[in-house]
């Protein structure tokens, strides 16, 4: 058992860094090398390295001690360990591929803003999936999400809006209409950003029912219950056409779980009869929580 949670945290954290890893090459490859703000401290951290020349890391590292603090005492010691790794691995992306990535992958500045704002909003829920986060207005996402049903997206497009607008006050190396063009492509890139995040994260919390047919469903509902976490309930059943009594095992996972019943079920029974359905919500333990 403690080997598999070491092997399910080092999954946890590795599919952070790969999330992150995405939001920081969108930032380096696409956004700054066009001179586009986006939003969060990522979105601060270019304005003062457009007005000062100071790297984004750097920055992006400093403004980030301040919130950390703020995530532990209200999302939990669990949640700011991992937002701590979350910031570290940012800073030291952000800074070693700024380094390296000197011109814009895309020339297109238009294309650029749609292609950073959708990897960086895919690589933040691919974080927050896993219950990290890259620091920032992410931190105060979480936090309203907690205690209000407001999505991460909606919350972090809000903020992001008063940020991307301030660039009009730094981008004094360009004329007026150069600076509201940049604006405009900036709101643009944290609309994507926003619109991908709730796409990941709708699409993680999507859950299915399913029903499951089998003469071995003891083996079965032991393995789903200590493999996956997930309860299971029996039902007394009695096949029509069989004349037969049976048990039916009922249970609802998660959508990005149901390989892992499908495998259980076929080293186990591979003669067993399956009928999956999406369910619009599912709200309790180890789900959704009824907000009102």
């Amino acid at each position: 058992m403690q080997s598999k949670l070491l092997l399910k945290n080092l999954r946890s954290y590795f599919i952070i860094a790969f999330g992150l890893f995405l939001y920081t090459l969108a930032w380096t490859a696409f956004l700054i090398p066009h001179k586009i703000t986006g939003g969060g401290v990522s979105g601060v951290g270019t304005l003062i390295y457009f007005a000062t020349g100071f790297p984004v890391g750097y920055s992006y590292f400093i403004i980030n001690i301040f919130l950390i603090m703020l995530a532990i005492k209200i999302l939990g010691a669990n949640f700011g360990v991992k937002t701590i790794f979350g910031i570290i691995t940012a800073s030291i992306l952000l800074s070693t591929l700024q380094t390296l990535i000197k011109q814009p992958i895309v020339d297109d500045k238009f294309m650029s803003a749609i292609i950073g704002g959708m990897l960086s909003g895919v690589g933040i829920g691919i974080t927050f999936t896993q219950g990290g986060s890259s620091g920032g207005t992410d931190i105060i996402a979480m936090i309203i999400n907690k205690y209000r049903n407001i999505s991460p997206g909606k919350v972090i497009l809000y903020i992001d809006v008063f940020i991307i607008g301030s660039a009009f006050l730094v981008l004094l190396d360009q004329d007026p209409v150069k600076r509201i063009e940049t604006i405009v492509y900036g709101y643009v890139s944290m609309s994507i950003t926003a619109y991908a995040i709730d796409a990941v994260l709708s699409g993680n919390r999507q859950s299915v029912q399913i029903f499951i047919f089998s003469k071995k469903y003891a083996a079965i509902a032991d393995r789903i219950t200590n493999d996956i976490h997930r309860g299971v309930t029996l039902m007394d059943g009695k096949g029509w056409y069989t004349k037969e009594q049976q048990t039916v095992l009922i249970t609802l996972v998660r959508k990005h779980e149901v390989n892992d019943v499908y495998k259980i079920i076929k080293e186990l029974d591979s003669e067993a009869f399956i009928s999956v359905a999406n369910v619009m919500g599912v709200y309790g333990q180890g789900f959704e929580r009824i907000r009102s």
